[in-house]
């Protein structure tokens, strides 16, 4: 199971050193030091063998001896290099191989050792290669979060920790055949979240086929799913096409998947096994690709234990979890998602988007948003339609009564408000830094000192 709580570790095989010499006493020796040091070595006899471990995705660092019967280090080095050419490669060398080394360095190797070599140089090289190779990959997902974040369609908006941390999870398997759990309570962006992955795959280009379990009544909903033959039943006039059979290709999505009656659940069960499906009144297969995405408000393992849903269900669900914060986990994020509603709303009643005041928007921090995201979501609706007469149902709650508010010391309160302002003028000013350093009536430094404080980026508050 992966959760939110995720170790990248486990994803990523980071820390690993690719060890590759055919001289035995070599890979004891030099794998030892490197363990000791920390790093996890997988030593290796064989080009042929290393290049198996070898992935665009791979965070690891290979060292390899030159001189090796069969593929050498320097072709194995090439081939490494085809499959990533930013994979650091470390060089074992005997005395007579420098020259030969120094020119594998200008072909883009990492670095040398020329045999007998010391421990301390062995550690320090590979140390430095490992942080290198970090930041390759480090910089490669946040190209990804920027291109997913700028490409059309649903957005993870927000820049809280547990945001940042599902954006990085959803984006590791969104385009892997692997079927999802989203778990969350009503109101987080279930369906959103779904679609953001649908459309950040290779079935982007086939159908999304969202079922409410909750909503089907139960006499139809096997026929809704799977479809039907004519005549199937009583008034079964015609051939119909399920559910599942429509999302060929694509994703279903099935939403409370925690109200499916559990004789259904069963013949889910090996439709997720088996990936086919019969029609009602047919004894044919229909082989089907998809991909399975369900989404619940209730803990499906608890659920199991109790009898309501199938444990094999859930266990075969739950490959890949992911955890959506509720919005009072993420509160810091309020001002980005609520001029976000602000402009939908704004383009779909064709009304100006009014700047929210301090005031309200510190009242707006300070809710505790029972209804998550959506709640959000229809308040600024309201507010572009109504204006200043739009009414908070919490404005005259007193500060005092939010819960992290009353345990915040004073200075801590006076970040927060001092981060809400920020957030705020951003967000009026679409981001601009000229007409923010206007309101604000500050300094150009005072502000990009205070904005790198609270971790605020300018282009995350642009229309």
């Amino acid at each position: 199971m992966q959760s939110l709580n995720l170790d990248q570790d486990n994803i990523n095989q980071n820390n690993t050193v690719l060890l590759v010499d055919d001289e035995k006493h070599i890979r004891l020796s030099a794998g030892q030091t490197l363990e000791l040091a920390g790093y996890s070595v997988i030593a290796l006899a064989t080009a042929e063998q290393a290049l198996e471990h070898i992935t665009e995705q791979w965070c690891g660092v290979l060292v390899t001896d030159i001189n090796m019967p069969g593929v050498d280090g320097l072709e194995l080095m090439r081939k490494a290099r085809a499959i990533d050419v930013d994979l650091p490669v470390i060089l074992i060398t005997g005395h007579g191989d420098i020259s030969m080394a120094v020119s594998a360095m200008r072909n883009g190797a990492y670095d040398f050792i020329e045999k007998p070599f010391s421990t301390e140089l062995l550690v320090d090289i590979v140390r430095r290669a490992m942080e290198k190779r970090a930041l390759t990959i480090e910089n490669r997902r946040l190209r990804l979060e920027l291109e997913a974040q700028s490409a059309p369609g649903p957005r993870i908006i927000g820049n809280s920790p547990s945001v940042i941390q599902l954006r990085r999870l959803v984006n590791t398997v969104a385009d892997t055949p692997a079927d999802i759990l989203l778990l969350a309570e009503t109101g987080s962006g279930k369906d959103l979240l779904a679609r953001y992955i649908h459309e950040h795959s290779s079935r982007r280009d086939k159908n999304f086929v969202a079922i409410n379990c909750g909503a089907v009544p139960e006499s139809l909903i096997e026929s809704e799913l799977f479809g039907h033959e004519k005549g199937a039943f009583t008034d079964a006039k015609a051939k119909r096409i399920g559910k599942f059979e429509h999302a060929d290709g694509g994703t279903v999505f099935l939403d409370e998947i925690e109200s499916m009656p559990l004789s259904l659940q069963v013949k889910l069960l090996r439709v997720l096994e088996e990936r086919t499906i019969e029609r009602l009144g047919s004894n044919e297969l229909i082989p089907l690709n998809i991909r399975v995405i369900a989404a619940s408000k209730a803990d499906l393992k608890t659920q199991a234990e109790q009898g309501r849903f199938r444990e094999d269900l859930y266990y075969r669900l739950n490959v890949v979890r992911v955890d959506i914060p509720p919005l009072r986990q993420r509160l810091d994020d309020i001002p980005m998602l609520f001029q976000h509603f602000s402009i939908l709303a704004s383009t779909q009643y064709g009304r100006e988007v009014l700047p929210l005041s301090i005031e309200r928007m510190h009242s707006l921090m300070t809710h505790d948003w029972p209804g998550n995201v959506r709640e959000l979501r229809n308040l600024a609706e309201r507010y572009v339609l109504l204006g200043e007469s739009c009414t908070f149902d919490f404005d005259n709650r007193p500060i005092t009564d939010s819960a992290e508010t009353g345990q915040m010391t004073l200075p801590k309160q006076v970040e927060r408000f001092e981060k809400i302002l920020l957030q705020t003028e951003l967000a009026r000013h679409g981001g601009s830094i000229k007409d923010t350093l206007s309101s604000l009536g500050l300094p150009r430094k005072t502000l990009y000192d205070k904005m790198c404080k609270y971790g605020l980026d300018k282009n995350d508050f642009k229309v």
